[in-house]
């Protein structure tokens, strides 16, 4: 990233939230670098607090390893962008607008496609998902205080319905929230999780897609 960069001026919908963006860039290359985010797959966000919220989406198609201050979307609670003339946003933007409505009021939403996570949501998805028990880094999962827990990671089908999709993610939240308190996957497909900010989301990605790859590896996939 250049120290020379230039902040976006004044009325443009990103201004005032470079820092928040240089953030979600710097997820990129790291999940680009671990094979988490390849082929311009994956989308991450930043949720501007606020009532309503508004969100801070990438921009569909771009390569997450070198995503440019340019290449996100402002968009309000609905999904919509704030304003017309801005790239189109990612495919799964009511994904990012479910997790940032109450009650969860994410403060960042990252989605990726590893491998091990990839295998485990089709191993699983006939029972709804899976347990990890037992494992230290359970504890970098926020509110998690000992390795002595099991935590369920939910399992969704595939689908190009997107607001179905977002449909039945809030409805677990809504029914069963202690099933998804930090994240979730979509069978064949990749992994959503957040926090309260774009550190913890982050955090989260590494503690998940380590925890995957124990499970896949001790499984044998």
């Amino acid at each position: 990233m250049s120290e020379m960069e230039q902040n976006f001026p004044v009325g443009h919908p990103l201004s005032g939230f470079e820092e928040a963006i240089d953030q979600l860039r710097e997820c990129g290359r790291l999940f680009h670098s671990r094979g988490w985010s390849v082929g311009t797959s994956s989308n991450y966000s930043a949720v501007i607090p606020g009532e309503p919220v508004e969100l801070i989406v990438t921009a569909s198609g771009k390569d997450k390893g070198r995503l440019e201050r340019g290449d996100f979307v402002r968009l309000a609670h609905d999904g919509q962008p704030t304003q017309s003339d801005q790239p189109k946003s990612s495919a799964e933007t009511m994904l990012h607008v479910v997790l940032a409505a109450e009650p969860v009021n994410a403060g960042s939403i990252l989605h990726t496609h590893s491998v091990w996570g990839t295998l485990l949501s089709d191993r699983f998805f006939e029972q709804g998902g899976f347990a990890i028990s037992g494992y230290e880094m359970l504890k970098g999962l926020e509110g998690i205080p000992t390795h002595e827990t099991t935590h369920w990671v939910p399992i969704f089908d595939n689908t190009q319905d997107i607001p179905a999709l977002a449909k039945e993610v809030q409805a677990m939240i809504e029914s069963d929230p202690e099933k998804i308190s930090h994240g979730f996957l979509i069978r064949n497909h990749g992994l959503y999780t957040w926090g309260k900010d774009v550190f913890s989301a982050r955090r989260h990605i590494e503690v998940y897609e380590f925890l995957f790859e124990c499970e896949a590896r001790k499984l044998g996939l």
